[in-house]
């Protein structure tokens, strides 16, 4: 798998600004733990002002084709990028979703989907046997705690 530290060796091909971005956003990603380059490529499209190409963005990181497509592929599942056609080309073009609160809120749905439903899941499995103690607890937490009022009521609750 390629990955890319710096793309100072493309010549013109990002502005300076946008160039950073892309690599301080990768990293941020990576810190969350997503593929560094699923971060920039998305980074990519964030900023750029028309929808990319898959060629396009391959070019553009300097990233292998078959990890460009991976990565869009990865990107839809969230729904953080969608294809747009344009009128005269047959290639699928991307563009990323640029209302900030709206891209919060499908990432932080798609890591619960991910992450703490199953977890919940696990639980909701052996709810007999942890009845009381700390995983009980967790599992109230993670049923209850659907909105910032009943989570909050859920720790006041563990604090006594």
């Amino acid at each position: 798998m390629t990955e890319i530290t710096d793309i100072t060796d493309l010549p013109g091909s990002l502005p300076d600004a946008v160039r950073r971005f892309v690599l301080e956003w990768g990293n941020l990603g990576e810190r969350w733990g997503v593929n560094r380059s699923v971060s920039q490529i998305h980074a990519l499209l964030y900023a750029s002002k028309h929808p990319l190409a898959a060629e396009d963005i391959a070019d553009t990181l300097g990233i292998a084709r078959s990890n460009v497509s991976n990565s869009l592929r990865e990107l839809q599942t969230w729904n953080i990028i969608r294809s747009v056609p344009i009128l005269g080309d047959r290639r699928t073009f991307y563009t990323a979703e640029t209302d900030l609160w709206n891209l919060v809120s499908r990432i932080a749905a798609g890591r619960k989907v991910r992450e703490l439903d199953p977890a919940a899941a696990a639980l909701r499995i052996q709810q007999q046997v942890i009845h009381r103690g700390k995983l009980y607890r967790l599992y109230t937490i993670l049923i209850i705690g659907r909105n910032k009022n009943d989570f909050k009521i859920v720790l006041v609750q563990l604090a006594q």
